[in-house]
């Protein structure tokens, strides 16, 4: 009995349909390496913008103390109502009718600016989702076919080295000229001088110096990590897939 292999095997014409164009797997590919830095920067933005963060930040060791009185658990206490307000679609009142010692809280200048800071911050976040989204369903589209799969590692890989060189490029910057990096950081999100405040004015006893340049670290070691898990997951993966067990 014969068999009719033309009738049951699928010729080059019927499978090239089902295969995912080249020009297609370019685009996915760049979407990965281009939003790779996004998603790991912002990503360790968001997480320095929680209470939690604030709270080790002034019950660790060597924390400056506020020359004009407020104790760790002022700071603890006042604190939060910042990152709560820039995280939120509350109006400037939530921040303005804040008192301490029955006195307003922040004046004038540190009001307007915090709204600046949360219009920044929300436009921060809706990059990180838009972002975050087309890295998840570039990965999904890619993973899905053992064919392309192999494009997701090294997009990935790509994408973290990029993240490197730029975080690399940061690291430089604040270590050599701190005061430099962190006024131009300001005036690209900021109008000059909107940002600048007396050392008694309440947002810089409850967010010193010290805090920025601590924020500025955790954020770089946390993008570091997320990068170095980026080039050494997809090689596990890659291992854990040849194994005969897989």
């Amino acid at each position: 009995m014969t068999t009719n292999t033309e009738a049951t095997t699928l010729s080059e014409e019927d499978v090239k349909p089902l295969l995912m164009p080249q020009w297609l797997q370019t685009i996915l590919q760049g979407i990965i390496i281009l939003t790779v830095p996004f998603v790991l920067v912002l990503g360790s933005v968001r997480l320095a913008m929680t209470e939690q963060f604030l709270a080790l930040e002034y019950q660790r060791p060597g924390f400056p103390a506020d020359p004009y009185g407020f104790s760790t658990a002022d700071r603890l206490e006042y604190g939060p109502y910042g990152i709560e307000y820039i995280l939120s679609n509350e109006d400037i009142s939530f921040l303005g009718d804040l008192e301490i010692d029955s006195e307003p809280a922040f004046n004038p200048r540190e009001l307007d600016h915090m709204e600046d800071v949360q219009t920044v911050t929300r436009i921060a976040i809706q990059v990180l989702m838009l972002t975050g989204g087309l890295f998840v369903l570039s990965i999904i589209l890619l993973i899905r076919k053992p064919e392309t799969r192999p494009l997701v590692f090294e997009s990935l890989r790509r994408g973290a080295y990029f993240t490197f060189a730029m975080i690399a490029i940061l690291v430089v910057g604040v270590v050599l000229n701190w005061n430099y990096f962190f006024t131009q950081f300001h005036n690209t999100f900021f109008a000059e001088g909107t940002w600048q405040f007396s050392r008694s004015d309440t947002l810089i006893r409850l967010y010193p110096e010290q805090f920025w340049q601590d924020a500025a670290l955790f954020i770089g070691g946390v993008t570091i990590l997320g990068a170095a898990l980026f080039i050494v997951s997809p090689a596990i993966w890659q291992r854990f897939e040849a194994s005969p067990d897989a």
